[in-house]
């Protein structure tokens, strides 16, 4: 048996331009970091993977799971661009990641998947 959460969130991209590097590194990995600040719209990156790390947090709220915090998610990209996620602590948690964006505003949506033991 399975056990299914739901998240979303949605921010404005605005949010992460011209952020310091204590900033960034307080919410994003390097790798993450690495990843979005090579892009011209970086901003729309950064905030897309805020927006993911927001929504796996409130999925894993209805496991009753409150010790993972941003820095324990790493959102990243497949060779063909998919997102994923990675969360160190819950290794057997299964993250599904949907991300959008344009000029204003970023959005993810996460399933998580936890198997019943």
């Amino acid at each position: 048996m399975q056990n299914i959460s739901i998240g979303c969130d949605i921010e404005e991209n605005s949010r992460f331009e011209n952020k310091s590097s204590e900033f960034l590194d307080r919410i994003f990995t390097k790798n993450e970091q690495e990843y979005c600040l090579k892009s011209k719209n970086y901003a729309q990156h950064l905030c897309a993977r805020f927006c993911s790390k927001e929504a796996i947090v409130k999925a894993l709220s209805e496991f009753d799971i409150n010790d993972v915090y941003y820095l324990d998610i790493e959102v990243l990209n497949k060779e063909n661009g998919a997102p994923f996620a990675k969360i160190e602590k819950y290794p057997d948690l299964k993250v599904k990641i949907s991300l959008s964006h344009c000029t204003t505003y970023s959005i993810a949506n996460v399933l998580v998947i936890k198997e019943d033991k």
